[in-house]
């Protein structure tokens, strides 16, 4: 295996093993930016020796030796190191370190997993400052990837998780899994980055690409692991199943050139059977076993998702099913958003009568301004109201206002006379 070669083994390896590793260190020393700073020590190592000694058999374990012999040297030489040690009830010395450590990484790996993705995705922290983290942390991506999938400067996701770790050992944010009332707030902080690593990949905000699959594996990895620690939040299999079925239309959604393809064109021989297969059992777990409990904003928007899922054609679709289940959901939320999409499922349930009512209600309030696919649907709906002037005008503001390469060419398209 040559150099290369043995870097992408490096990074591969690294993508299994680090959340195990940061998340057992992280209790072990009491701090995710110490941890994440032995578990890169470790990484560093393995880039400089298995070039030339090889990968070795049990690369995990291997990773896990150094950076426990890093905790230790730091132990050696910082007094202030050992003091916060001794604070946290851990001895580490020289002879015992070893073998208290082991027993450390040795507990249940699963608890420590859930405890970091509550530390990384804790409420104390910025919106994005928890994706950028979680990325880094729990998915092993380097800051350069977060940066090019998001189309930032690296520099500033370097500085959001550099303040990230900051403030959460500022506040002293505990490794812990929350109990009470805090945690359901906890859940749906957690609930709320990975859903926005996925809509980041499914439709880009910015960029020359449609879509970013590798985000929305991302987010369905995180997701799925979620799902097995926490298998009794109907919420967590409510967004996996969301997930899942909205990730079974990838192949569908572009074309041969990237440009993207409307849900009424896509081939749906194209959809993915095997997902639309695990969403819908997902879905089925999202559904609270208590009747008098509703149902979650997660669980039915992947309700609606399935609506389209298990439609043949377009003119199966189950139009008055979603809109049925919008109007909970627009509730529950109070998002104009999912107003907005409520009007296009009354559209296709009533007709461009009904709907453009509701959209144009939206364009008064203000609440949506600035967001291009209002005037994307109105357009669509003064299209099929034969209203082709004013239409191609709303299609021409769509243009204007989104950031997406892709899907300004094909608004442009439809605004042209």
């Amino acid at each position: 295996m040559g150099h290369t070669g043995v870097e992408r083994e490096v990074e591969a390896v690294w993508r299994i093993e680090s959340a195990r590793l940061v998340a057992a260190l992280t209790r072990m020393v009491g701090d995710v930016g110490l941890a994440e700073e032995f578990a890169q020590d470790a990484l560093v190592r393995a880039l400089e020796k298995w070039p030339q000694e090889g990968v070795p058999r049990k690369p995990g374990a291997w990773l896990t030796t150094v950076a426990r012999r890093r905790v230790l040297d730091r132990w050696r030489r910082d007094e202030r190191f050992r003091l916060r040690m001794v604070e946290l009830g851990r001895e580490v010395t020289e002879n015992d370190g070893q073998a208290e450590f082991d027993a450390v990484l040795e507990e249940d790996y699963g608890d420590d997993l859930l405890k970091l993705m509550f530390v990384c995705c804790h409420p104390v922290l910025p919106a994005r400052a928890r994706l950028a983290l979680t990325l880094r942390l729990l998915g092993g991506l380097t800051t350069d990837e977060i940066a090019r999938a998001f189309l930032m400067p690296e520099s500033t996701v370097a500085q959001r998780i550099v303040r990230a770790k900051r403030t959460l050992a500022r506040k002293g944010v505990p490794f812990e899994v929350p109990a009470g009332e805090d945690r359901d707030a906890r859940v749906r902080s957690v609930l709320e980055v990975v859903y926005l690593v996925f809509n980041e990949g499914y439709t880009a905000t910015s960029g020359e690409r449609w879509l970013r699959p590798e985000l929305c594996e991302e987010a369905m990895r995180l997701g799925r692991v979620l799902a097995e620690l926490l298998p009794e939040e109907p919420e967590v299999h409510g967004l996996l199943a969301l997930m899942e079925l909205q990730a079974s239309r990838f192949r569908a959604r572009v074309g041969p050139d990237g440009a993207p393809v409307p849900l009424a064109e896509q081939d749906r021989s194209r959809w993915d059977r095997l997902l639309i297969g695990r969403g819908l059992a997902a879905l089925e777990r999202s559904v609270p076993a208590d009747p008098a409990r509703p149902r979650g904003v997660y669980s039915l928007q992947a309700g609606i998702a399935a609506k389209h899922a298990v439609a043949l054609r377009p003119e199966d679709t189950d139009w008055h099913g979603i809109a049925a289940l919008y109007e909970p959901l627009v509730r529950r939320t109070g998002s104009p958003v999912a107003e907005l999409n409520r009007a296009v499922a009354v559209s296709m349930a009533l007709g461009p009568g009904p709907a453009l009512g509701v959209v144009d209600a939206l364009r008064d309030s203000g609440t949506l301004d600035g967001y291009h696919l209002l005037p994307a649907v109105r357009a669509d709906l003064l299209e099929r109201l034969g209203r082709t002037e004013e239409a191609r005008a709303e299609f021409g503001r769509a243009a204007e206002l989104t950031r997406n390469e892709r899907e300004r060419a094909l608004l442009l398209e439809r605004a042209r006379p």
